[in-house]
């Protein structure tokens, strides 16, 4: 094969063997793969005849559902750098991203379309594209052609532009089928709740490519997902450990018959969180490690073995991820950037070939020299196994009393107090101690220190809280991740620290109006 992509020959291929299959759904509506196929090469046709070139950011606007996936193959099979934007953005969030990338071309439901017109972009309508079921397949996309840019949550500052090359893309593609943990039959079905912006994207390519059925849902809704829960044939839910508390609340003690998986990332598994989803699903939950920079799959720790995880003894090195993946490198290093042995912790570092090529900052694109290793931002190790650790971001790292302090360690140990709801160790600035440890609980009735105070005396004591509140909600991003800055500003606009020796935090008039 020459350098080129054959997406669409490879949408075509699937659409002539599964024709009639369902191959999306999301509850009501369905869409065959015949008809994924039609609409998605006739999207791709109408950017081609617009004059699109093979890399040039074009946006998308388009929540889960139906159309999320024939949208995203149709400016695939274009050459299109797709940019999927979050449909919960605010105006601002989507001028930044469009600053940033230079896109101006949006597609959208029509529904959406006056708003990003009133923005100064240029809508496309889902139900303006015609479909195209002729069946002749496009030129292949050059491989090195910018194929996908993904916006980081923002969670150390303005969000940044990940490109990913088509290549880059092709391949991840390919590694992401070959560690699914089995290969599904037609007809099985995968349940799909996360913002299709990110993860859910590439399951659903992974899934479809054997012919199996997605259903996609936006949000985690109870009306919604009892009947997908109840129905036969399905194999497999994608819930992070947000999701996956939703769904433990939502419907206690319900099995899902025929479930072999779920895929589980994003943020820490808790031990409890996990006690609770085995109970009630079974051994079933496989652990995945994954960024913006480098697609799915980075780490891969199978059911089994998280199960055996779980059971092994805490030894301070942080939770457990599994093996690297087919074609992935791990190192940790110290902060100077030399290796440092297993079982020492440090910066974790990767490098993969469907890592991404560059970023786009506020001061333009910065490409990554080929073969370059990334700095993730994350802290861990590798253990004697191993197997990658995750103890936490850098920058989340508190300094107190002139002590490094990891809050997921302190999450980890008074996770069972939170009674399943949202916890998050955060530090408050103090000239006496550098940065004041507090706990936020989401949800919890004052006084629920209590239960944790007993949990807390197994930590060092300058890692115990100095305070432990609660919020109605912590603040997420759009991907369901606690934002801890966030939380910050919602406890400084509530309490005000009394600093010294012996901190305290006073309710603020605002923390007394509430």
């Amino acid at each position: 094969m020459q350098d080129g992509i054959p997406w669409s020959s490879d949408l075509l291929t699937l659409a002539q063997r599964f024709g009639p299959r369902i191959a999306v759904t999301d509850g009501s509506a369905t869409l065959s793969y015949a008809a994924l196929s039609a609409r998605a090469h006739g999207l791709a046709r109408r950017l081609v005849a617009e004059g699109f070139q093979p890399g040039q950011p074009v946006a998308t606007f388009v929540p889960n559902g139906c159309d999320a996936p024939w949208v995203s193959y149709g400016l695939t099979m274009a050459g299109v750098a797709e940019t999927p934007c979050n449909t919960g953005s605010t105006d601002a969030e989507l001028g930044w991203f469009a600053q940033l990338t230079g896109f101006k071309r949006i597609v959208a439901p029509l529904a959406s379309c006056a708003r990003l017109a009133w923005l100064g972009f240029e809508p496309l309508a889902l139900e303006d594209i015609a479909p195209d079921d002729s069946f002749a397949p496009l030129p292949p996309v050059p491989s090195n052609a910018w194929g996908r840019i993904i916006f980081t949550s923002g969670t150390t500052g303005k969000p940044k532009a990940i490109l990913h090359s088509h290549g880059g893309r092709y391949l991840a593609n390919i590694l992401q089928r070959a560690v699914l943990p089995f290969t599904p039959e037609p007809g099985e079905r995968v349940l799909l709740m996360t913002p299709f912006t990110h993860g859910a994207a590439l399951i659903t390519y992974a899934w479809l490519d054997h012919g199996g059925e997605v259903v996609l849902q936006d949000g985690v809704r109870a009306e919604r997902i009892a009947p997908v829960l109840a129905a036969p044939r399905l194999s497999a839910i994608f819930a992070p450990p947000t999701v996956l508390a939703k769904l433990l609340a939502l419907f206690p003690g319900q099995a899902v018959p025929g479930l072999k998986v779920i895929f589980c990332g994003t943020q820490t598994l808790t031990r409890d969180l996990y006690a609770r989803a085995k109970a009630q699903f079974g051994p079933v939950v496989r652990v995945t490690y994954g960024m913006s920079e480098c697609f799915n799959p980075i780490t891969v720790l199978e059911g089994p073995d998280v199960a055996a995880a779980m059971d092994e003894a805490e030894d301070g090195l942080g939770a457990n991820l599994g093996w690297p993946a087919t074609g992935v490198e791990i190192a940790i290093r110290d902060e100077a950037g030399s290796p440092l042995p297993h079982g020492a912790s440090g910066d974790i570092w990767l490098r993969a070939r469907h890592m991404n090529i560059g970023m786009i900052g506020p001061d333009g694109f910065v490409p990554r020299p080929a073969g370059a290793w990334h700095r993730t931002g994350d802290l861990g190790a590798v253990d004697a196994r191993g197997r990658l650790r995750l103890a936490g971001r850098a920058s989340d790292v508190m300094k107190s009393g002139g002590y490094r302090v990891h809050p997921a360690e302190i999450e980890t140990t008074l996770e069972p107090a939170a009674q399943g709801r949202a916890l998050c160790v955060l530090g408050l600035p103090s000239d006496y101690w550098g940065e004041v440890v507090i706990a936020v609980a989401e949800g919890l009735a004052e006084g629920w220190e209590q239960a944790a105070l007993p949990l807390a005396e197994d930590l060092a004591k300058h890692k115990r809280p100095r305070a432990w509140l609660t919020l109605p909600e912590l603040p997420r991003n759009a991907q369901g991740k606690v934002v801890r800055g966030k939380v910050r500003e919602a406890v400084l606009t509530r309490w005000r620290l009394e600093d010294g020796p012996r901190p305290r935090l006073i309710p603020t008039l605002a923390g007394k109006d509430e």
